[in-house]
């Protein structure tokens, strides 16, 4: 039985969420939720790591007890130390952690007081008008939650990208081993690169006699086949993910690619241009009365309507379309045009590598620059830099970028915006530093007016560079912040100020309609990783599939100039 890295940071996200509820060591709680963090980032499957003979010790924040601890799992596909906690407190608690505004504490006496164990009973309750009379609730929590609840009821679950990938790619390894296999693609909303994926779309073309579906079928990580065919087979995955793959016609292929790409609305778009012209487009191709006169490659299927191939990431029908009759299709962003990071943390707040490392790891990625931007006292408190700690980093970055070759550590800080919408450091330190990435940690619960007024006030100051995870969500586990993104955008670009794309698939913040609102607003944004170690500057590719998606060009993002360049676009109005 396979696992994968999601697997094991399900486990530990599990365990931690238990423990909270407990009321155990927050240390120890915050070690496993790291854990988990760390195993999700990796670029290899942690099993393999293990077969290996790995020492998973070494890794940020695991260690030798924990690294014990993700063995187990991998080899046992469970965690006795979870099931033992299971036992004391309700497994089925942690579901009460993905509503919003219950935190460990809420949920905890949502327990001991009305006995509740799970979403049915949490939403019996609030119904009944039993949730208000608890201490530290009341009637606007009450109705809050009911809220949450029949929002959550029905809704299509959706997994993040990254825990998509993981998924797919050992399949589409595992299959690649089928005898007589031609091509394989996954498509759907995988391909175009949505932040959350519903399910997966597998298309193949293969040799006459390959036992591609056979192969398939018995893939070790399924729970249940759906259906087997000679054309089409349905599983459903371990994790609950259901997968389809589909044995196609080399002469259709890109018809199919096209049609099971989608998005639905782009797909009825480009029939309509089809129909206007006498033809007809569907899965297996482009047909002419009955004569198919296209259909083995996408580009074929785009140039029987008139149009040039249009790039998966754009097929959202927001006018993709049009720009491509008008010959306006921007030229997307690629991973190759980024030269540098401008949000990363190392291990003098709450990362797990030393400022040598992160810069060693950037230039590994071939860039030109990284800044360092570690977070301000209020965020992680007694962690947090101060002016004085700060000023002590940025003479060790001085010298340290004395001694690196071919990469500049910029100087930077992660700084809170506070309620009142000042920045947690003196300007006296921030006027010392390269850049500031400025950002809401806490009192995301403002009403809009508020929210959107504390961050423009915070613009306002001189030393105001970047705007950080700017709604704040946290994707499937918290909601954006209630703010008027627009009026924010147009704040920032009268002030010199720019908006960050927050490249960890956890955040993906800034979603990519608003991506495309900065483009059109000719506002240059930032595409940086939030690295909180060194793998986690890999998940620049996840901030530039937003882009993508968000229309975004090269000249559209900060960090695709050079330090000399960059250094300009900075300076503030």
């Amino acid at each position: 039985m396979p696992v994968q890295n999601a697997d094991v940071s399900e486990i530990f996200n599990k365990l931690a969420d238990l423990l909270d509820i407990q009321g155990a060591n927050p240390f120890r709680v915050r070690a496993y939720r790291n854990a988990a963090r760390t195993v999700t980032s990796l670029p290899r499957n942690v099993a393999d790591m293990i077969q290996e003979n790995n020492d998973l010790s070494e890794l940020a924040g695991i260690g030798k007890d924990l690294a014990g601890k993700i063995q187990e799992i991998v080899q046992t596909g469970t965690l006795s130390q979870l099931e033992e906690v299971e036992k004391e407190t309700p497994s089925e608690l942690n579901q009460l952690m993905n509503v919003g505004g219950l935190g460990p504490k809420r949920v905890k006496a949502l327990y001991q007081e009305l006995g509740i164990r799970n979403l049915k009973e949490l939403k019996a309750a609030a119904e009944s008008q039993k949730i208000r009379d608890l201490e530290g609730f009341g009637e606007k929590t009450e109705q809050q939650i009911l809220e949450e609840l029949q929002q959550m009821d029905g809704s299509e679950v959706r997994i993040k990208l990254l825990e998509a990938e993981q998924r797919a790619e050992p399949l589409v390894d595992y299959l690649k081993k089928t005898k007589g296999l031609k091509e394989i693609t996954v498509a759907g909303s995988f391909r175009r690169k949505k932040e959350t994926v519903g399910d997966l779309d597998i298309l193949v073309t293969c040799k006459k006699g390959s036992k591609i579906m056979d192969r398939f079928v018995r893939y070790e990580d399924i729970r249940k086949v759906v259906s087997q065919g000679t054309t089409r087979s349905t599983v459903i995955l371990r994790s609950g993910l259901q997968v389809d793959v589909r044995v196609l016609p080399q002469v259709s292929y890109g018809a199919a690619l096209h049609y099971f790409t989608g998005s639905k609305s782009h797909n009825i778009a480009v029939r309509k241009i089809g129909t206007k012209k006498g033809l007809k487009i569907n899965e297996y191709g482009v047909f002419k009365g009955d004569e198919r006169i296209a259909g083995k490659t996408e580009k074929e299927v785009y140039d029987q309507v008139g149009l040039p191939y249009i790039e998966p990431e754009l097929r959202e029908n927001r006018g993709e379309v049009e720009a491509a009759q008008k010959d306006e299709l921007p030229s997307l962003l690629t991973l190759k045009d980024i030269r540098g990071d401008l949000h990363s943390h190392t291990k003098a707040t709450d990362g797990h590598h030393s400022l040598e490392a992160m810069a060693k790891a950037a230039k590994e990625h071939g860039y030109e620059y990284l800044a360092v931007t570690d977070h301000s006292q209020k965020v992680t408190m007694a962690k947090g830099l101060d002016a004085k700690r700060l000023s002590e980093q940025i003479k060790a970055i001085d010298k340290l970028n004395e001694e690196l070759e071919g990469i500049r550590i910029l100087k930077g800080i992660e700084v809170d915006i506070l309620e009142d919408g000042s920045l947690d450091l003196p300007d006296d330190i921030l006027k010392e530093l390269d850049l500031r990435v400025c950002s809401v940690h806490y009192k995301q619960n403002l009403s809009q007016q508020k929210q959107t007024e504390r961050i423009i006030r915070a613009m306002d100051n001189p030393y105001f560079n970047i705007l950080a995870h700017p709604t704040g969500r946290l994707i499937n586990e918290r909601k954006p912040m209630e703010l008027n993104l627009e009026k924010i955008m147009e704040a920032a670009k009268d002030r010199g100020c720019h908006l960050e794309v927050n490249a960890h698939p956890d955040r993906l913040d800034l979603s990519d309609p608003y991506c495309k609102m900065a483009r059109e607003m000719d506002l240059n944004l930032a595409i940086s990783t939030d690295a909180h170690s060194t793998s986690d500057l890999d998940f620049m590719r996840f901030g530039v599939n937003q882009a993508r998606r968000g229309w975004l060009e090269p000249g559209d993002v900060l960090n695709t100039h050079s330090w000399k360049q960059l250094k300009k676009l900075l300076q503030r109005k």
